[in-house]
């Protein structure tokens, strides 16, 4: 029972958040085989000047054994 939690930049559209949850939705099943029942999809909205502190700090630089695609920006850029 996949749960996928997406965490990004405030801004997107409500219709742009349900596309891209069944795109995700899609991927998982398509690369888990698993059926679209058991795949959930949440987005958290993140303000621009939090994302170091909210995002980049705690569940990337400081997870960094869970991520399986690093971003290509750090603090200091």
């Amino acid at each position: 029972m996949p749960h996928v939690i997406l965490k990004m930049i405030e801004g997107r559209s409500e219709e742009q958040k349900r596309a891209l949850a069944e795109a995700l939705t899609q991927a998982v099943t398509a690369s888990l085989g698993c059926g679209e029942d058991l795949v959930s999809v949440a987005i958290e909205d993140v303000k621009d000047e939090e994302w170091m502190a909210r995002v980049f700090v705690p569940d990337i630089q400081q997870r960094s054994d869970t991520i399986y695609r690093m971003p290509g920006y750090c603090p200091e850029d």
